[in-house]
């Protein structure tokens, strides 16, 4: 998990302390901007190849920047360890945002309706299934709306998650429309006392007008009270784009990264979560219901510094 932007982060470290030798011919020299250009640019680089979106790269490399030119280096000074905090300090403030789920949860109104987006293969009916359960574990009674009525398999897929988790889901028929789904769903919770209602929707293609305007259309009739974006991790930069597409369409409150277990680079989940500027707040690391973490910076963090 998070492999390459570990190498690539582990890498820079070590370019840096061999940049080190540099300074320490003189107490007391300052590092230049000109000096940094070569290690900037093998920055760049590293992080691309690690997934990692060129805005965000620009914000790391302004940090290191301000962090080192014109800083005066002592004889054995460790620029080596000045860019790992620098680095640690800059993705720190790319992933804390000012979200608490767990509180969320507790305080929103009943019942609460969350609605997901995202595109086919994110696996983001499995996610709404796994935060069924979440909330479930957590003593929440839970509904779920069969709202991708675009596809016979996606209402047959929902139906066996709650078939499975003995939660109640209200569907149509196929090629329905998914805003009445969504209405009954939001009546069935409010005549039976439910807490929670978790709305799946169609994920075709994310620049497809028509579905757009369905997800409007949705929201618009749900008025949920929080909408996630689930993005698969393996997409890289693409999952960017589709995110900013439903940003700009829907709104975005939250993200949940999906396959983070086969995610060999890491840089998705930096690059989402500047993109957008909106909170990560789980990640899903495999199959099984219970697949779900919250996400936490500072587990990332050890992920890919390791320490």
């Amino acid at each position: 998990m998070f492999k390459a932007l570990k190498e690539k982060l582990g890498f820079i470290k070590k370019k840096a302390e061999s940049m080190d030798q540099e300074f320490t011919t003189g107490v007391g020299k300052k590092i230049t901007e000109d000096k940094l250009e070569d290690f900037l640019w093998d920055i760049e680089v590293a992080l691309m190849e690690a997934d990692v979106a060129v805005d965000v790269i620009e914000k790391i490399k302004n940090d290191l920047k301000k962090a080192l030119v014109g800083k005066k280096v002592k004889l054995r000074a460790d620029v080596g360890k000045i860019v790992e905090d620098t680095l640690k300090k800059s993705i720190k403030e790319i992933l804390t945002k000012d979200f608490d789920f767990d509180e969320f949860i507790r305080n929103a109104p009943r019942p609460t309706v969350i609605m997901f987006l995202g595109v086919n293969g994110t696996g983001k009916t499995t996610v709404i299934a796994k935060l069924a359960k979440y909330l479930k574990d957590k003593g929440y009674s839970v509904v779920m709306a069969a709202g991708d009525t675009f596809r016979a398999g996606a209402i047959e897929q929902i139906s066996i998650h709650g078939d499975n988790l003995g939660i109640k889901v209200i569907k149509h028929q196929a090629g329905g429309d998914p805003a009445a789904v969504c209405y009954d769903a939001i009546e069935h919770a409010k005549a039976k006392h439910r807490d929670f209602v978790l709305i799946d929707t169609a994920g075709r293609m994310q620049t497809n007008r028509n579905l757009m305007e369905e997800m409007k259309k949705i929201k618009r009739v749900a008025k949920p009270h929080l909408t996630i974006f689930v993005g698969d991790a393996l997409a890289g930069n693409d999952a960017i784009e589709q995110a900013k597409k439903f940003e700009e369409a829907v709104g975005i409150d939250a993200v949940i990264l999906n396959k983070v277990d086969a995610d060999a680079k890491g840089g998705a989940a930096l690059s989402i979560a500047y993109e957008l500027n909106k909170p990560i707040i789980f990640l899903g690391n495999g199959q099984k219901y219970d697949d779900l973490m919250i996400f936490d910076v500072n587990w990332f963090l050890h992920r890919i510094f390791g320490d």
